[in-house]
């Protein structure tokens, strides 16, 4: 099940990368990236997410189940030994989100933990209200379509992108760009990035994943004057608190 979330903006359309995945980038390397998930429906690719406790994935919320959450992976299209595959006991979209694209975060909690070693490791979350310098260099990471109307990647890809100024992206994406709980990239079309694909999937920079893929240009998402758009983790990090307590 691929979903998605579409927007219009003025005359052109936004959507929740559910799609298709990285545009150009490169294969990662091989469990270079152990908190990798892959959300999948009927054992296909649907979303991305990030392993934060051994029991908890966060995504985004506009990435609907059901889910089994395949922890460990590579290739998808294969059954590694390094896999483990988990269902989702429950969904915990965040409770103002209304299928905008605000508050675009959810937490998934797994039937049962997942058991950490060399291929599966939980990822720290930034601190409340951290500064993430404009101009650093942060990379995304998916199994997604690699551009419009090409197959999905069964290898894990990824890609550099540069963090923008929030001023940048709200003059751009105007009433769709809330800098509060948003932050957005600049990319060449020469290192590609997110495409309509693996909504969920982590921005990482200085080693932390800072975010999570929210939206893209929907009709050119490798078009370098419309940025790419995460949900800021750090503004969410009390509401992830309260739920993993729960």
């Amino acid at each position: 099940m691929i979903c998605c979330i579409i927007f219009i903006f003025l005359q052109v359309s936004l959507t929740g990368a559910a799609e298709s995945g990285i545009v150009g980038g490169r294969e990662a390397k091989p469990h270079s990236r152990p908190y990798m998930a892959s959300l999948q429906y009927q054992d296909q690719h649907s979303c991305g997410g990030i392993l934060i406790r051994e029991d908890f994935v966060l995504t985004a919320a506009h990435c609907k189940g059901p889910y089994t959450v395949v922890l460990g992976a590579h290739d998808i299209s294969k059954k590694e030994k390094s896999q483990q595959r988990i269902k989702v006991a429950k969904y915990y979209p965040h409770p103002k989100f209304n299928g905008n694209y605000d508050y675009d975060i959810m937490l998934l909690k797994l039937e049962k933990n997942a058991t950490l070693n060399k291929y599966v490791k939980t990822t720290g979350l930034p601190k409340k209200n951290g500064k993430i310098p404009a101009n650093i260099k942060c990379y995304v990471a998916g199994w997604g379509r690699t551009g419009k109307n090409m197959p999905a990647s069964n290898v894990l890809k990824e890609a550099t992108e540069k963090m923008q100024f929030s001023n940048e992206c709200k003059s751009i994406w105007q009433a769709f760009f809330n800098s509060n709980q948003m932050i957005c990239t600049k990319f060449t079309k020469k290192d590609g990035g997110v495409c309509q694909g693996d909504s969920g999937g982590p921005l990482i920079c200085n080693k932390m994943s800072q975010g999570l893929t929210a939206f893209t240009l929907a009709d050119d998402c490798n078009n370098p004057k419309y940025p790419h758009v995460y949900t800021k983790i750090n503004f969410f990090i009390p509401w992830i608190k309260e739920k993993m307590k729960g």
